[in-house]
């Protein structure tokens, strides 16, 4: 293969890889007569929506696959040794020593009931003859190579005890333990903080560069593309569509998918409408703070935690407000608070219109529900999935109220405005989509017929265009029912393209806001700043196609 125009090594070469799936449905192949190489010292980006096989040619060539997924035809060479005729035993040689992959979910990637160092001991047990002093020396230096702080008390620590990029570091330094030719990451930043997420990036390029790896890099965010690719493969239905340099993918797309997918890509819009200022206030905040007090046991005192320290401001009819911050700057907690989902502290006020919402309790608490609903991140875990659609959609009304005739006829619609068949109803979570999930949440929300939706990381978990027709559809069911909505999230490009006015957190405290233009074009704070800073991609100025 060639790079830049000069021989590149190739760690691995794919050759017309196919493997059927077992059940007939839309396509007959996870993936279909894929074939890609690997070159030394470069990083291969490979994107598309899920379903489009990336994690599947990953799994194949670490040897995941499980038993009923079985390549049909094709060769998967690795320095020139062909792994899908190798022996078990030889394979498994081989991963973690010469071959190493990073999942997306540290958290699940790491065994809970071990400490760091003993997880990074384990690579070293099983591949190499070292010592426990020369085994720890070695774990060490791997945590300061993956700028780690603290190294000797993070060797002592139990992943639990981390942070997300903490975790996602400490996978990365037990993929590069034994200095392998070959690592593949499975979307490793898609569930970090921008600012952590610019860190993992810029390991990786030098990783790429001080360990001399081929590395492939799997991901949905363009973003994240522009800012570390030397190629690019783009993947639909098990199939490279396009493929090439990555001036040529993200500024000269030729394949109509990917147009669809760059054109998806979150972006600034230009000019928004103003709010009326003589609209009146939806819901306002005053002083709202939340503590978290945890019992001290025998040998550790009891712990204070501020989670939100005196957050106060208010949203007008019909905005939409987008609060960000990075993980543990209280987002979660304000909005969970807003909804009387945690009890804020005493002195906290919660007004929606002239009801002081914060003092209901009771009978009063569970009637005034209705006017506020919340969409969760997770689409999966948000929907009971022994419930049929029809049960999810109509329980709201009817616990308040509404005969079960009219909620079934405001399901329908609700279903029509969320662009999903009203003859979905007698099916079950776990016979839709991701995109088609979280629909689906949003239907519920507003089945009750609310005053004020929030939407927590709602789509932070979906495909680059099904975001897209999510924030679409977000902007016109705020416009049809004149809803006010909090949008919670840690991508700035999304806060961006959706929100009228910002507020930024920072350790539980608000630290900047305003309207958006404000907020991202000249920032106040030193923290708002560092975050637009982080931004990944700021050197490539996605291409319009429309």
């Amino acid at each position: 293969m060639t790079k830049y125009g000069k021989k590149s090594e190739s760690v691995l070469s794919i050759q017309n890889l196919t493997i059927p799936l077992p059940i007939s449905g839309d396509r007959k192949y996870a993936v279909e007569n894929l074939s890609l190489e690997v070159g030394r010292n470069e990083i291969l980006c490979i994107v598309g929506e899920s379903g489009s096989g990336k994690s599947i040619t990953s799994f194949s060539t670490m040897g995941l696959l499980p038993k009923i997924l079985t390549p049909s035809n094709g060769k998967i060479l690795f320095e020139g040794e062909d792994l899908l005729s190798m022996t078990e035993t030889k394979r498994n040689g081989l991963l973690g020593d010469k071959m190493s992959m990073i999942f997306q979910e540290p958290m699940t990637a790491l065994n809970p009931c071990y400490t760091v160092g003993n997880q990074l001991n384990e690579v070293f047990k099983a591949h190499r003859n070292m010592s426990a002093k020369e085994r720890k020396k070695r774990s060490l230096d791997l945590l300061r190579e993956v700028k780690l702080p603290n190294p000797e008390i993070l060797y002592t620590s139990y992943p639990h005890q981390l942070s997300g990029g903490q975790r996602q570091r400490i996978i990365i330094a037990i993929a590069i333990a034994l200095n392998p030719s070959l690592l593949i990451a499975d979307e490793p930043t898609t569930a970090l903080d921008v600012t952590t997420q610019a860190q993992i990036l810029r390991l990786f390029k030098e990783l790429k560069d001080t360990h001399n790896a081929g590395i492939i890099f799997i991901t949905h965010d363009f973003d994240v593309v522009a800012e570390i690719a030397d190629r690019i493969i783009v993947m639909q239905h098990g199939q490279i569509v396009e493929q090439g340099s990555a001036d040529e993918i993200l500024c000269r797309p030729q394949h109509p998918y990917t147009r669809l997918l760059i054109d998806a890509v979150p972006r600034k819009t230009k000019v928004k409408c103003k709010i009326d200022v003589d609209k009146p206030v939806a819901i306002s905040v005053e002083n709202l703070s939340k503590t978290f007090i945890t019992k001290g046991g025998l040998f550790k005192p009891s712990r204070i935690v501020e989670a939100v320290k005196s957050a106060n401001f208010s949203v007008k009819e019909g905005e939409i407000l987008g609060i960000v911050g990075e993980s543990g700057s209280g987002k979660t907690t304000l909005v969970r608070c807003l909804i009387r989902l945690l009890k804020p502290n005493d002195n906290s006020k919660i007004n929606i219109g002239d009801l002081d919402f914060s003092n209901l309790s009771g009978s009063a608490l569970r009637a005034e529900r209705k006017n506020i609903q919340i969409v969760f991140q997770d689409p999966y875990g948000s929907l009971n999935p022994r419930r049929t659609i029809r049960e999810l959609l109509i329980e709201g009304p009817v616990n308040f109220g509404v005969s079960k005739k009219e909620a079934l006829r405001r399901a329908k619609k609700l279903l029509k405005i969320v662009r999903l068949d009203g003859d979905i109803l007698n099916r079950y979570p776990a016979q839709f989509s991701g995109g088609q999930r979280q629909r689906i949440c949003i239907a519920r929300a507003l089945a009750v017929e609310p005053k004020i939706l929030i939407a927590d990381e709602a789509v932070s978990a979906l495909d680059v265009s099904v975001q897209k027709e999510v924030l679409n559809l977000l902007n016109e069911i705020k416009i049809k029912f004149g809803l006010t909505i909090i949008f919670i999230t840690h991508d700035l490009r999304v806060a961006a393209q959706l929100c009228d006015n910002i507020l930024v957190m920072k350790d539980g405290q608000i630290v900047e806001r305003g309207s958006v233009e404000d907020v991202f074009e000249a920032p106040k704070n030193e923290y708002t700043q560092k975050l637009l800073a982080a931004l990944p991609g700021q050197n490539w100025e996605a291409p319009s196609f429309v």
